[in-house]
């Protein structure tokens, strides 16, 4: 969260304070009595890092059985532990949908001040969100998003059109740039059942087609490595020929980069999705296909805690005007590639 300096604040307050003193002069040599001012506007809700009101947090999130799941939970935790009013509250995680749901429920009747849930199922989940809202406790709803609004005070997540988006661009970008005519590109999904595997898939799509570009060959994997090697297989036999790649999920990225070394194949450059430590140190050693890689950072889970906290304590967002906490807080794709690096390896993750 980004906070103004102090010295900063304490200029605008020395130079509101000039601008009044010269109002009171004003008023001291003329006949007529100063107008009231009503031309106030709002301003920053002020610095939240020192502690305050004791809050406690009950986390749910599904299992961490793999490495961006498992950077979910424990970015919750770490964040956590960096507030001293804090108390976190975390249950096991689950891919149960009656197990995480009867887990919330224990947190409601714990009676937690905040909850933070990242379902496995977010419809599945609603019923529950909605019963913590009722009850008064305000609900960050994580990622996968609840069917109505009434079950979360909060919805933060990733941008999954403007992942596939970004990713469009780039390598649009980096074609033009290698004067590559009539281009092959590639893509890996994810889970094509899943409505952020469509959305990934078509800002991808409109991207390359403001260019002029096109997919022509496409698989679907599971997020897992084994599932990303089998498909990137049978997607290389299929195509003798590739100018760029993308794959949706770094975590199923190991099993695409081994698929690739295996058919011995480097004359195309490839992109991935979700900023895993994997793919940074790849991009970063520039010794494979590996270029890039679209953030959708588990980061947004220590912004989560941290959401909840400013929600329990009855604070807004320090550099924001306005008093509440926003409804929705969408976090940026930004492409990593071996120029900016550096700046993102604080938030990879471990497949």
């Amino acid at each position: 969260m980004t906070r103004v300096p102090a010295h900063g604040r304490r200029s605008f307050l020395m130079a509101g304070g000039a601008v009044a003193a010269g109002v009171v002069l004003a008023g001291c040599t003329s006949n007529t009595e100063p107008e009231a001012d009503n031309d106030a506007v709002a301003a920053g809700q002020g610095d939240n890092a020192e502690p305050g009101k004791e809050v406690t947090v009950g986390f749910s999130a599904p299992a961490a059985d793999h490495g961006w799941m498992a950077a979910m939970t424990k970015n919750a935790q770490a964040q956590a532990e960096q507030f001293s009013d804090v108390t976190f509250e975390a249950t096991e995680g689950s891919n149960d949908v009656n197990q995480q749901i009867a887990q919330v429920e224990t947190l409601i009747n714990q009676k937690v001040d905040v909850l933070v849930i990242l379902p496995f199922d977010g419809k599945a989940l609603t019923q529950v969100g909605r019963r913590a809202m009722d009850a008064g406790i305000p609900v960050v709803n994580v990622d996968r998003v609840f069917d109505t609004p009434l079950a979360y005070r909060t919805w933060i997540g990733g941008d999954n059109y403007r992942m596939g988006v970004n990713a469009g661009d780039y390598i649009a970008a980096e074609l033009q740039r290698r004067n590559v005519g009539n281009p092959v590109i590639g893509e890996v999904a994810g889970i094509d059942s899943l409505p952020l595997t469509r959305e990934r898939s078509n800002g991808f799509r409109d991207a390359l087609q403001r260019h002029g570009l096109e997919v022509r060959h496409r698989v679907a994997a599971q997020f897992t490595p084994e599932t990303g090697e089998q498909q990137t297989a049978n997607l290389l036999q299929a195509a003798s020929k590739l100018d760029a790649l993308w794959n949706h999920d770094d975590d199923q990225g190991i099993g695409v980069v081994s698929a690739i070394e295996n058919a011995n194949r480097d004359e195309f450059f490839m992109v991935g999705g979700a900023g895993s430590r994997d793919m940074m140190d790849r991009i970063k050693a520039g010794n494979s296909v590996v270029e890039a890689t679209v953030l959708y950072s588990p980061s947004m889970c220590s912004s989560a805690i941290a959401l909840a906290r400013l929600l329990g304590q009855a604070k807004g967002l320090g550099d924001l005007a306005e008093h509440e906490i926003p409804a929705n807080v969408t976090t940026y794709s930004a492409v990593v590639t071996a120029d900016n690096v550096d700046e993102y390896l604080d938030i990879a993750f471990d497949s």
